[in-house]
């Protein structure tokens, strides 16, 4: 192993059910969850799909906890798998650092996840969770914390065109929360928005939604805060974004409500639902318990609409769906421009996103409900569920991704590939492959009688999915593999295995 091939931890309590699990005789401490296709249609986007698949405390995780890209197919591209299930990773995806492509995630505990009865609210993150940044050889090039005595957030972490870090964390602070209803020894789940030099980790900017959101609008009761260790999430920010003339996009899903601020003064410059609303909305057009506010353009947002069954308060379940919205600037009105259903109906408590795709199809993760999909940009209609739903892959069991995005991405590893045989009488069965390579379209097998005389037994063999099983007439007993790209030229090499007959 050389000094770039990443650590490979066993991980426990892990479900490596053959239906449900993959496992590799090349890649032995790996074990992806298996996914189903349910729907796949022309016109989806090119690109790779980028998950990171947890479960809640008390159900069985298929496969390991961690950060997994996978082919259209469902085939694991990279995967990099956590010490256990208790340990997660949330919003996955693709990003540019310094005008290169990295990937970008949080690492920590969820809280919820971990026990039957969680010190935190259900969602936060337990304290020493952390952002990290992962160079195309998937070496980790930083990792962010936040400041101020908050813990790194789940929900969002961004990086700016100015090579920054934007970001949401949270901190418990002490208060009476008596005058809302709630204990009196009790904690506000206070969060904040945070922006960092990357090069430096300068904290550069800090908003403190305590010092500009009333906690008394919440729509999750302050009595909710004696189930969670006195701690009440009134606020619960999910997502932040840059936009125009200095603002940001907030949404906070325990306020029913996205804030667009000044990010000069702190200022909210107006409130989109919840009990302060600015906007009035019209028919189908309100949302709630929502996650994932983005500007689509001047005047439209979009968001997921988790839509139901956050708290006991919550009114009567109604389907999720993405959802965009048209706002009126004039008339601070809000309508329905487009949604996305998903066929069947899901009705999901937390999470989810919605993401716009290079050819304007849209790209669903589903949250809690274990499921991501890709629609038309024209989208659909909760009456009729299956118009222009173009994809639609299911996780296994209660296995579960915050968000899900689809990317491009090329990944270049400096650890060698995997190789393992099984050798018989006169032949052999090489299993290859390479843990996050996406120039690899096929494999070259060497064998010999001693190390130093490997001679090519098999010129080129297409790569198939991620471990490619080949049939070689050789008995060795010393092997190796080289990885082609798409002009034939050999991109990695495995070490060399000397194999004893079975």
């Amino acid at each position: 192993m050389n000094n770039f091939e990443p650590e490979i931890l066993s991980q426990t309590c892990i479900n490596n059910s053959t239906s449900q699990a993959w496992s590799f005789v090349s890649a032995p401490a790996l074990h992806p969850m298996k996914v189903t296709i349910n729907v796949n249609r022309s016109g989806t986007d090119s690109g790779l799909i980028f998950v990171a698949p947890y479960t809640s405390y008390g159900a069985t995780m298929i496969g390991q906890t961690g950060a997994l890209i996978m082919d259209q197919a469902g085939n694991p591209v990279w995967f990099k798998p956590l010490s256990n299930r208790y340990i997660q990773n949330t919003d996955f995806r693709v990003q540019y650092y310094k005008s290169k492509p990295v990937l970008t995630m949080w690492q920590g505990t969820i809280s919820g996840t971990q026990s039957a009865n969680p010190n935190l609210p259900a969602g936060d993150p337990e304290p020493g969770a952390y952002f990290q940044i992962i160079n195309q050889n998937y070496k980790v090039i930083k990792k962010v914390i936040a400041k101020k005595g908050f813990t790194a957030d789940v929900h969002e972490f961004t990086i700016t065109n100015r090579n920054t870090a934007l970001f949401t964390a949270v901190k418990q602070v002490p208060v009476n929360l008596t005058p809302y209803g709630g204990p009196s020894n009790g904690y506000f789940d206070n969060y904040s928005i945070q922006e960092v030099d990357l090069q430096t980790g300068k904290l550069l900017f800090f908003w403190n939604v305590l010092d500009h959101v009333n906690p008394a609008d919440s729509m999750l009761p302050a009595s909710s805060a004696k189930s969670s260790n006195n701690i009440w999430d009134c606020f619960h920010v999910n997502s932040v974004e840059e936009g125009s003339n200095n603002t940001l996009l907030i949404s906070m899903r325990n306020m029913w409500a996205i804030y667009k601020i000044d990010k000069k003064t702190g200022n909210i410059i107006w409130q989109l639902g919840g009990k302060q609303s600015n906007f009035t909305f019209g028919r189908n057009a309100t949302f709630s318990w929502q996650h994932d506010a983005r500007h689509r353009s001047r005047n439209k947002i979009s968001l997921f609409d988790d839509a139901c069954c956050a708290s006991s308060s919550s009114p009567p379940q109604c389907q999720a769906h993405g959802l965009i919205l048209r706002l009126n600037f004039k008339t601070m009105t809000a309508n329905v421009y487009k949604t996305y259903y998903h066929n069947p109906a899901l009705y999901v408590p937390s999470q989810g996103n919605v993401q716009k795709l290079s050819n304007r199809n849209q790209f669903i993760g589903w949250g809690q409900e274990p499921y991501l999909s890709e629609f038309k940009n024209d989208g659909n209609t909760k009456k009729d569920p299956s118009l222009n739903f173009l994809y639609d892959m299911q996780f296994p069991s209660t296995n579960l991704s915050y968000r899900a995005f689809k990317n491009k991405w090329i990944g270049l590893p400096l650890y060698p590939p995997s190789i393992a045989v099984d050798l018989f009488c006169k032949s052999a069965i090489v299993y290859a492959s390479w843990n996050g390579s996406t120039e690899t379209v096929a494999w070259q097998v060497l064998a010999g009688p001693s190390h130093n005389r490997l001679s090519v037994v098999i010129i080129s063999t297409p790569r198939i999915g991620f471990e490619t099983k080949i049939n070689v007439n050789s008995c060795g007993p010393y092997f190796q593999v080289n990885a082609l790209n798409s002009c034939g030229k050999v991109i990695g090499t495995s070490r060399i295995v000397h194999v004893k007959m079975k």
